[in-house]
C-alpha cells in the first residue's frame, strides 16, 4: 500500500520530485494521469521523465511506495523499467500536459479564468484530483496589472473549485487544444486567494515584482525569497526597508541567510547583520568570513531522533508530527540514552519495510559522519562522493551533535573555488 506523507498538496508542489526505483533514483516526476470513474477522478498513472534521452516511463499508481514532500518512490517488482516505456493508456488525462494553462469555463462557456494549480488529495489508499485552482497571481502573469488590485485587497478569498463541477474531460482536451468546462456559473464560483508566487515572481518587471513581494506574509516572504534566483534575491532584498529584510532574514536558518547575504554588495550585507538578531548574525558573519569554517556553524539538531526499539509502522504513523518544524526530516537517527548515534534509517528503507521492524533491525550502523572540526570543503566533498541528503555530526564518542542538509552545502563549491 502506498505510504502518502501529505494529506493533501498542489500539482506544482510534486511536480519535478526526485523518482527513485526503491533506492536508485531514475528521473523526475514529470506529470500524474488521472481517470475518471467516480465523483472524484483518481490518479492511475505517474509520467517519470528520465535524463539523457531515455523515454518517459508510464508506472501505474499500484507500483507506488511512497510519495513524500521530497521524492517518489516505486516498486516495480520483478518488471523492469523497460516495461513501462509506453504512452498512458486510452482514458488517462494527465493533469500537467492537459489540464494547466487551459481556460476555465462556466456553464454558458464564459471564460472564467486559466487552470493555475491543481489540489491532490489522499484518502483510503487513493489520491484524488479534488479542486481546480485559477488564482489570479497566474492572470497577474499573464495580463500585467489587471487583477493587481483586487488581490491586494481580498487576500483571503478561495480561488479554487470543486472537481465535482469539472465536467467530464476525457475526448474533450489533449495537450495543445481543449477548455476545462465547469458546471457552474462564474457567479457561483468563489473569489480568488494567493498563492506561492516565486515562479511569477522572477518573470515580472521590478515594480510588479515588488508590489506582490510586499504584500506577502512573513512565513511566505521568507519561502519565497529562498526559492528564487539569486538575480532576483539581490532586486527584492535591495528594494526593501531594511528592518524588514532582516525580519525575513532571521526565520531563515543560518546557512540560508549567510548564502542569501554571501550575493549581496559588502555594505548592505553589513547593514543587514547588524539588524539580525545577535546569536544569529554572530554565527551568520562566521559562515561568511571563513569559508572553509568549521562543519558545526552549519549544523542544526532539528532531527528525527528515535531509539533503536521503536518500529517502522508507529514512526510511518506519526511521521508528520515527528517531522514537523524539523530541518532534516528524510532520515530517522537512532540514539540511545546517552545521545550516542547506533545507526541511520533511510525514510525510503521504513517505507519499504515491515511495520513490526524495529529501527534497530533496519538501521545502517556503520554510519558516514562529520567531526565538529570538520571544515565545510569536506562536508561538500562528502556530498558530491555518496549523494547523501544530510550527514550527521557526531565527537568523538559517537554523541550526535547535530546534522548538515545537503541544501545548507549546495552552493559551497562555488564558495569554495
Amino acid at each position: 500500500m502506498v505510504s502518502v506523507l501529505e494529506a493533501d498538496f498542489f500539482l506544482s508542489e510534486i511536480l519535478g520530485r526526485e523518482v527513485f526505483l526503491r533506492q536508485q533514483r531514475i528521473g523526475r516526476l514529470g506529470d500524474l494521469g488521472i481517470t475518471e470513474t467516480g465523483r472524484l477522478p483518481a490518479v492511475s498513472h505517474l509520467i517519470v521523465k528520465r535524463p539523457y534521452g531515455y523515454p518517459s516511463l508510464t508506472v501505474p499508481w499500484d507500483k507506488v511506495l511512497m510519495i513524500s514532500n521530497t521524492e517518489v518512490v516505486l516498486d516495480l517488482g520483478a518488471e523492469t523499467s523497460a516495461a513501462f516505456e509506453r504512452p498512458p493508456p486510452d482514458g488517462v488525462v494527465l493533469l500537467h500536459d492537459h489540464i494547466l494553462d487551459k481556460k476555465i469555463l462556466d456553464m454558458d462557456d464564459h471564460e472564467v479564468e486559466v487552470a493555475y494549480d491543481v489540489r491532490l488529495v489522499f484518502q483510503g489508499g487513493t489520491l484524488y484530483a479534488s479542486e481546480v485552482d485559477f488564482s489570479h497571481y497566474r492572470a497577474l502573469r499573464r495580463m500585467g496589472l489587471k487583477w493587481l488590485a483586487r488581490i491586494l485587497t481580498d487576500r483571503n478569498a478561495e480561488a479554487r473549485v470543486s472537481w465535482l463541477y469539472v465536467q467530464p474531460l476525457h475526448g474533450t482536451v489533449d495537450s495543445f487544444t481543449g477548455n476545462v468546462k465547469l458546471k457552474v456559473s462564474k457567479t457561483a464560483l468563489a473569489d480568488i486567494h494567493p498563492v506561492d508566487l516565486a515562479d511569477i515572481l522572477e518573470e515580472l518587471d521590478r515594480p510588479q515584482r515588488v508590489a506582490l513581494f510586499n504584500e506577502l506574509e512573513p512565513e511566505q516572504a521568507t519561502e519565497t525569497l529562498e526559492e528564487v534566483e539569486p538575480r532576483v534575491q539581490r532586486e527584492l532584498i535591495g528594494a526593501l526597508p531594511k528592518e524588514r529584510a532582516a525580519r525575513l532574514i532571521n526565520e531563515m536558518t543560518p546557512a540560508q541567510a549567510a548564502d542569501l547575504l554571501a550575493i549581496l554588495p559588502k555594505t548592505e550585507a553589513d547593514l543587514l547583520l547588524t539588524l539580525l538578531d545577535h546569536d544569529t548574525s554572530s554565527h551568520v558573519e562566521q559562515i561568511i568570513s571563513e569559508h572553509d569554517e568549521q562543519i558545526g556553524h552549519y549544523a542544526t539538531r532539528n532531527l528525527i531522533e528515535l531509539p533503536a526499539s521503536t518500529r517502522a509502522g508507529d514512526v510511518l504513523r506519526d511521521y508528520r508530527e515527528l517531522a514537523k518544524s524539523r530541518d532534516v526530516i528524510m532520515y530517522v537517527y537512532v540514539i540511545d540514552g546517552a545521545d550516542v548515534l547506533k545507526g541511520v534509517v533511510d525514510l525510503r528503507e521504513l517505507v519499504a519495510a515491515d511495520p513490526q521492524q524495529t529501527l534497530g533491525e533496519l538501521m545502517t550502523e556503520h554510519v558516514i559522519a562529520l567531526r565538529p572540526d570538520a571544515s565545510l570543503r569536506d562536508a561538500a566533498e562528502l556530498f558530491d562522493r555518496y549523494d547523501f541528503r544530510a550527514l550527521p555530526i557526531t565527537d568523538a564518542d559517537d554523541h550526535l551533535i547535530g546534522a548538515v542538509s545537503s541544501r545548507d552545502v549546495r552552493s559551497i563549491k562555488s564558495r569554495l573555488g
